[in-house]
């Protein structure tokens, strides 16, 4: 790579100006992209993509190989938030580019929209609420909405126990909810039971949390077979992201009754939500705001700026991605901010 005296940061999606902010006392930043990433720097100036180091992106925006062949200098893709999906991170090892991201920065924040969701899906809220709001109750308060089984007693199986999903168990326990869990791999150090595949952890539970770090082995894994073993009784929760459940079998098992409801924060090709989807009663919908607490976003943040920081002193960053370099690569020049 060629040495440069002033980085630039190149912003892969809108962040928020006291971000940008920040960022821009560490170097020059560059973007959002007004397009996808690819073609934003496809059309970027030849000077301008010579002098990024730096690339702060989010799971979802796809950062491929195309995108660093373009950046010469691109020497630390860093994501904000948990996931790097989006980052061909093979290839960012191949160029010997650091990729970090920020696991655990928005856990809290995560896990409690997941509890909100299983509440709301279970005692069907945004159906009471749409109830109420119509004029239904009014002038008769002993006409309400169904009665619903409640919370207490319900078995909570969670796909993907890391840290958001940890924190889901633990807040769910307060409800008097059963917890097990199903990994890659059974963890030594929790008490709950683990299973050794999805599909029996979905026969087992009545709600099932989706809390996995999403990459190309766990694609619609959320088939309908799992729902299916969910039963007419299940309700599914997710908030990792949205193409970890086959959203046409999800939408077919909530119409036909295959289960009873769900807690939606991620959809497969966002922000574009199925019509089909928003049409039922039976599930509860949020915009992917799990992260969005100033908690959460200030975490993040904060990490990020702190892998950036340490990046262009030329040291190991706090948060790299395992799969992508092993270590700190030290032949890479460190740029002069």
């Amino acid at each position: 790579m060629t040495s440069v005296t002033t980085p630039s940061i190149l912003l892969g999606m809108r962040v928020a100006s006291h971000f940008v902010q920040a960022l821009s006392l560490r170097g020059r930043v560059l973007g959002p992209p007004s397009a996808s990433l690819d073609e934003w720097v496809e059309a970027m100036p030849a000077a301008d993509r010579a002098t990024v180091r730096v690339l702060v992106t989010m799971g979802t925006v796809v950062a491929s190989d195309t995108t660093m062949a373009a950046l010469p200098t691109l020497g630390l893709i860093s994501c904000l938030g948990s996931g790097y999906e989006g980052v061909d991170v093979a290839a960012a090892r191949a160029r010997g580019i650091v990729v970090t991201h920020s696991p655990a920065a928005n856990a809290s924040a995560v896990a409690d929209l997941a509890v909100g969701l299983m509440i709301a899906s279970i005692r069907r809220m945004f159906d009471a609420n749409a109830f109420l709001r119509s004029g239904q109750w009014s002038g008769n308060a002993a006409r309400r909405t169904k009665p619903v089984r409640g919370l207490t007693g319900r078995r909570v199986g969670i796909y993907g126990l890391g840290a958001i999903g940890e924190r889901v168990a633990r807040r769910v326990e307060a409800f008097e909810m059963e917890v097990a869990y199903h990994n890659r791999r059974p963890r030594s150090d929790v008490r709950y039971p683990y299973h050794g595949s999805l599909l029996e952890l979905a026969r087992w539970a009545d709600v099932l949390v989706v809390s996995v770090r999403a990459d190309n082995t766990n694609r619609h894994s959320v088939d309908a077979e799992v729902l299916a073993a969910l039963g007419p009784s299940g309700h599914v929760v997710n908030i990792a992201r949205g193409a970890v459940i086959d959203e046409a079998a999800l939408i077919a098992a909530l119409t036909d009754g295959g289960i009873e409801g769900a807690g939606l924060d991620v959809y497969e090709h966002e922000p574009d939500v199925p019509a089909a989807l928003l049409a039922l009663p039976n599930v509860a919908l949020t915009p992917h705001i799990g992260g969005a607490s100033l908690e959460a976003q200030a975490a993040m943040q904060a990490l990020v700026l702190a892998n950036l920081d340490l990046f262009l002193a030329g040291r190991p960053v706090h948060t790299p991605v395992a799969e992508s370099v092993a270590a700190y690569p030290a032949s890479v020049p460190v740029p002069t901010p």
